[in-house]
């Protein structure tokens, strides 16, 4: 029988559940989750292998409209990524939230206007409608928008569904050698996922109160077999941001490290010993080249 093996672009606006779908998908966490928009920044490669198929989906930042509060370096960033991923993709899986479309929606619809690729609309959060019977004349009213491969309703949080996204996007893997081990599970490195580990505690934690001009970077990663001893460095631009982040008593700071040490043992199957720093660097979410040694680098 014939291997098979391609590349699917997973895209959308901020905050649709692009990340949740690929977690779900792999059957553990890779990328990063938060309910606050652009929590997803780089392009993230999940890898699932199953029998003689590979699928290779590619998780992206939420496309997004360029605007007073959205108008610096690392949003062209993210956005660049995001398009980016859609070049010699073999399937691509478009997902809106409910029975909602914004002016967002419409800039994704628009940037697929180019794609070759097979374009699967999955309408996520449907176990969120409270009036299901609303749900049939929305999917004739999106199906107009342009032609689908197929429209799935879905929840990418409970997997409503997701199985039949799965076999959908099977059907347009290209016979192809597999291009992962069947093990690899993505092609980012352990210090990678550190870091954005400590990013998502962030944000969990602060997401109102912390704007987005805050990074992580990694100092150490140093693995000695059971015990992986990590050094992170959390950039804010501000000092008040850096008050509100380390919090009365460093309290805040101290929550943060223990629920990210925690993931990071689960995710990295060793003890860790953890310490974090918080850091202003003035504009750097503003400085291409501060991004790019921060890791912002499309390359």
């Amino acid at each position: 029988m014939s291997h098979t093996c391609g590349f699917v672009a997973i895209v959308g606006r901020p905050n649709v559940g692009k990340s949740t779908l690929m977690n779900r998908i792999l059957g553990q966490k890779v990328s990063i989750t938060s309910r606050r928009p652009q929590t997803t920044r780089h392009q993230v490669m999940g890898i699932k292998t199953e029998g003689d198929a590979q699928f290779i989906y590619v998780d992206t930042p939420g496309m997004h409209i360029m605007g007073k509060d959205r108008n610096k370096a690392i949003n062209r960033f993210m956005n660049q990524a995001a398009s980016q991923a859609l070049r010699d993709v073999d399937c691509v899986v478009f997902i809106i939230d409910r029975t909602r479309w914004t002016a967002e929606d419409q800039v994704v619809l628009d940037k697929l206007a180019h794609v070759q690729a097979p374009v699967i609309l999955a309408i996520n959060k449907v176990d969120w409608l409270e009036d299901k019977a609303s749900l049939l004349p929305w999917l004739e009213q999106v199906s107009a928008k342009r032609e689908f491969a197929a429209i799935l309703p879905l929840s990418a949080k409970h997997g409503t569904n997701v199985p039949e996204l799965e076999a959908e996007v099977a059907r347009y893997l290209p016979e192809s050698i597999h291009y992962y081990p069947e093990d690899q599970i993505t092609d980012r490195s352990q210090r990678f996922l550190a870091a954005e580990l400590v990013r998502e505690k962030v944000m969990r934690q602060l997401g109102d109160e912390l704007p987005y001009q805050m990074t992580v970077e990694i100092e150490e990663f140093r693995d000695e077999g059971r015990v992986i001893h990590i050094s992170a460095l959390i950039l804010v631009e501000r000092q008040g941001q850096k008050k509100i982040l380390i919090g009365e008593s460093g309290e805040r700071i101290k929550k943060i490290g223990r629920e990210a040490r925690l993931e990071m043992e689960r995710a990295l199957g060793a003890k860790v010993m953890l310490n974090l720093w918080v850091k202003v660097k003035r504009g750097w979410s503003d400085d291409d080249r501060a991004l790019k040694s921060l890791g912002y680098d499309l390359d």
